[in-house]
């Protein structure tokens, strides 16, 4: 009988049938060369996964096995138990903690020297499981860098120090330039590891939440809120403070809703933050919109268009004049599309304008005008002004009225191409969004040359992407066609690269509704968009259903994203 306790490493894996005697000779040979353990070099070759070196090492020493997945789940509370120099010079990780032993994840089960170290440091007996280099790293990363961030709330709230005020002002923290320096100030520094912690994470939001006992900080990350630190409830008021302060807003004010914004300087990046406050039942709830205007890097071939539906976008964005319709919700990227449309069109030869509110991205070439409500700078009169400037293209930034929807189609109808975007569900039904505005049926059919509805689905995290076998629900919940359930599909395991959720980045997938003639005509006899939208699928429309499936098939997103992300053509 077979005991892998008796065998050597590289027998089992044969035995196991997970290497060849090729690969093996190969690994030994490199090990007369380099003196390393042979299962990194396998591992270093591709010839065996760090999972599969690591169920084997452990049958062959008679440990138990633990995988990535199962090292993130652990409480940090646990791992706090060794410090953060020891665990990392010796890679090891604390799992479980009980009255007289401690149980704890190791590359090298044998590694004596360690086992007497963590036994001194914990006085308690130790228990060891077998885990991989790169899997014990990143979980230590993971769970140190949550610690640390921990830490510095901590410090941060270490000093406060409250100045209650009268019964209608409630608790006031004085944070005042001349009472407090940055450096000084707790709720400066807290502020600023927020901020620094959004940055850091690519978050597009920051969501500071009052909560009966505590305060929920989470940041939208790939368009999903995730939380990231609970302060204390006590820090509310010392939070809103400071960030009223930065946004130039009220401090006193707590009743009512108020808006502001600043800006954070990096090096050469600059980041304009637009802040909303809105009192709740537990106070002042903070939204925080995080805009990198320097720099924009997106271009159409990088935005997830697959080229049945790029030629057409890009042959219509050419024209000469016309109406190109972005269309969704918030934060489905549809500033982000127009600028990618205004890059790929510029020239010295084209006068582009935009109005917008806010300018997201600074790009060259381009004239961009900040709305400014509060000073009479509306988009009905920026656009009007701009017709006065010789404009060859214009972007506005979004049609929400009857004045600005009548003023930017009269300018497409007169030899200009207009570029803008309106929140409507999909394609079909933005056309009857401009209808509802106001604007006659004979003017929106006339002047709109195509309209795109757009969402973003997150893609899987290509550093633990595996494959997996999706259930029958899963294919029947978005009817996946059968020519498709015999794929291979990926999710994300989960990794210190995407905080665990299994994804990171975004792709976008889309519905573009080309106005030809019959669909034109429809739009002139002022059909209902499920006319219309019956008419555009017969006339060729992938559907964002279809879009996201196709995307789902390609292996660049998963099941769980199409469903949040799209309904079901009905």
């Amino acid at each position: 009988m077979f005991n892998p306790q008796f065998q050597k490493l590289g027998d089992i894996l044969l035995h196991e049938n997970i290497l060849t005697e090729s690969k093996l000779n190969e690994a030994l040979e490199r090990q007369n060369t380099t003196k390393e353990k042979l299962g990194k070099i396998l591992v270093q070759m591709g010839a065996v996964t760090e999972d599969q070196l690591v169920t084997t090492f452990a049958s062959q020493l008679g440990h138990k096995p633990v995988y990535e997945e199962e090292l993130m789940r652990v409480d940090v509370s646990i791992v706090k138990t060794l410090s953060e120099d020891f665990a990392m010079e010796n890679l090891v990780l604390v799992m479980a903690k009980t009255a007289t032993t401690v149980m704890v994840a190791m590359e090298d089960p044998e590694d004596l020297a360690t086992i007497d170290a963590v036994e001194g440091n914990t006085s308690l007996k130790v228990e060891v499981l077998v885990a991989g280099q790169s899997a014990l790293e990143a979980a230590l990363e993971f769970h140190y860098g949550k610690i640390r961030q921990s830490g510095q709330v901590d410090a941060a709230l270490s000093k406060l120090e409250v100045f209650v005020g009268d019964e209608d002002d409630g608790d006031l923290v004085n944070l005042t330039q001349d009472s407090i320096s940055d450096d000084e100030a707790p709720y400066v520094k807290l502020v600023n590891i927020i901020l620094q912690e959004a940055i850091k994470e690519r978050a597009t939001d920051i969501h500071v939440e009052p909560q009966p006992h505590e305060i929920a900080v989470r940041l939208r990350i790939d368009g999903v809120l995730q939380k990231v630190m609970n302060p204390p409830s006590s820090s509310l008021n010392g939070i809103t403070t400071r960030i009223k302060i930065l946004s130039n807003m009220d401090i006193a004010e707590r009743r009512l809703m108020q808006d502001g914004r600043f800006s954070i300087k990096m090096g050469e990046k600059e980041i304009d933050v637009r802040v909303s406050i809105l009192p709740t039942i537990y106070g002042e709830k903070i939204v925080m919109r995080l805009l990198d205007k320097t720099s924009f890097s997106m271009d159409l071939t990088t935005l997830g268009f697959p080229k049945h539906q790029y030629i057409p976008f890009k042959r219509w964005i050419a024209q000469p004049y016309g109406m190109i319709i972005i269309s969704g919700p918030t934060g489905s990227g549809k500033s982000t599309t127009l600028y990618a449309s205004l890059k790929e069109i510029k020239s010295e030869g084209t006068n582009i304008t935009t109005v917008e509110d806010p300018v997201e991205y600074q790009l060259s070439g381009i004239n961009q005008v900040q709305v400014r409500e509060k000073i009479g700078l509306t988009f009905g009169s920026t656009i009007r002004a701009i017709l006065r400037q010789d404009p060859d293209i214009l972007l506005i930034g979004e049609i929400r009225d009857e004045e600005t929807a009548d003023i930017a189609i009269k300018f497409a109808l007169t030899g200009h191409l207009v570029f803008s975007t309106v929140h409507a569900n999909d394609a079909p039904s933005t056309i009857t969004r401009l209808i509802d505005i106001g604007i006659p049926p004979f003017l929106v059919g006339s002047s709109v040359n195509l309209v795109m509805a757009q969402r973003l689905v997150r893609t899987i995290c290509k550093h633990c992407k595996a494959e997996y076998v999706p259930t029958v629900e899963d294919f029947d919940r978005i009817n996946m066609p059968e020519e498709h359930r015999k794929k291979t599909y990926y999710k994300g395991k989960g990794c210190i690269h995407c905080r665990q959720t299994g994804y990171r980045g975004r792709t976008g997938i889309f519905e573009i509704l080309e106005l030809r003639q019959d669909i034109r005509k429809l739009v002139f006899e002022n059909k209902n968009q499920e006319i219309i939208r019956e008419k555009a699928i017969e006339n060729g429309m992938q559907t964002l259903r279809d879009s996201g499936v196709q995307k789902l098939v390609a292996g660049i997103t998963t099941f769980d994203e199409i469903l949040r992300s799209t309904v079901e053509d009905f």
